[in-house]
């Protein structure tokens, strides 16, 4: 006696079915990684760029603020948010539990 006599073994139907649905989420899941990929990859690279504009920005600044006669804003406003990182960091260190990282 064979064993899918006892037990209905699925239709033709119901298999296609199941590898579609499988074929499709291995899909939307391999696009998902490919768009994340490019967006990581995207920034990466706009990174450089980035840091020789805002290098490039904080000299125009310090030019038109020597021509001007009053300090540079960004030195200010950069140095407190930087102080303010500092401190979150170091509260974050200070109040965290060894019981919260346990696998």
């Amino acid at each position: 006696m064979h064993p899918y006599l006892i037990t209905a073994k699925p239709g033709r139907f119901r298999r296609t079915l199941t590898a579609a649905r499988v074929w499709t989420v291995r899909f939307l899941a391999l696009t998902v990684m490919t768009v994340l990929g490019a967006v990581v990859l995207t920034v990466r690279c706009a990174r450089p760029v980035v840091n020789y504009l805002a290098t490039r920005a904080i000299y125009l600044e310090l030019w038109a603020a020597q021509r001007i006669g009053r300090p540079p804003v960004s030195g200010f406003v950069g140095a407190g948010i930087t102080d303010e990182f500092v401190n979150e960091f170091h509260r974050a260190r200070r109040t965290a539990t060894a019981t919260g990282s346990a696998s």
